[in-house]
């Protein structure tokens, strides 16, 4: 439900935009989509997080509390006690390892999450460089624009993906296929990375190699912090 939401909320925006050559002076439509859903998907695995790990507390001083039976017992007493106990208690080891599990499957979410993060960041940071760079012609800047756009909007579709592993720890969703789909979200947000670096670099070197003289190229170096 929520990436069809996402989805229609992208086309809507998308349809609403007349044809025009580039604004050098605004950032993509898309960019703010992008770190909404970003920022709500951060805070719902923080929330989340915090929970389990209150959880995890309450489990360990349970667990506690049963090694610390279990130490003054003697040893005839403790196989009798386990016996009456186990089914009591084997409920709080099995859910103190399902909440640990679940913990990590978190971690692992939020650092995707996060690479969405500096995803967009070095978006924002290269883009107000190269509209500012009188190196590029505004059919460039356009075609640049195209760019930018259809990588935040791959993004997008892991976004997607991860509302999909967040609402399965809901449902009978196995850990073999909540692996995978966080395995292919973590793949496909590093494709989209390496394609915004690569595409960035590109036209760094394209304004280096259009600089006329040495003092030029120093300047333009500068401008894009290049040692």
């Amino acid at each position: 439900m929520k990436a069809k939401l996402i989805s229609c909320i992208i086309c809507l925006l998308l349809i609403g935009i007349p044809a025009k050559p580039a604004d050098r002076s605004t950032a993509l439509p898309i960019l703010e989509i992008v770190k909404a859903v970003t920022k709500k998907v951060i805070k719902a695995i923080d929330l989340r997080i915090q929970k389990l790990q209150n959880k995890t507390i309450w489990l360990q001083n349970a667990q506690k509390k049963v090694e610390n039976v279990l130490s003054k017992l003697k040893l005839d007493e403790i196989s009798d006690w386990t016996k009456k106990q186990k089914d009591l208690y084997q409920g709080y080891y099995e859910e103190l390892a399902k909440v640990k599990s679940i913990i990590t499957y978190y971690q692992r979410i939020k650092d995707i999450t996060r690479k969405q993060t500096r995803l967009v960041e070095e978006y924002e940071r290269a883009w107000n460089l190269f509209k500012q760079d009188s190196h590029f012609k505004e059919s460039e800047i356009q075609y640049m624009e195209l760019v930018y756009s259809g990588i935040l909007e791959e993004s997008v579709k892991n976004i997607d993906q991860i509302f999909l592993i967040l609402d399965s720890f809901s449902t009978q969703m196995s850990d073999l296929k909540r692996l995978e789909i966080i395995n292919n979200a973590a793949d496909q947000i590093d494709s989209n990375y390496d394609d915004l670096t690569l595409f960035n670099q590109q036209n760094v070197i394209l304004s280096l190699q259009r600089a006329k003289t040495e003092a030029e190229v120093k300047q333009v170096k500068q401008f894009y912090g290049i040692p």
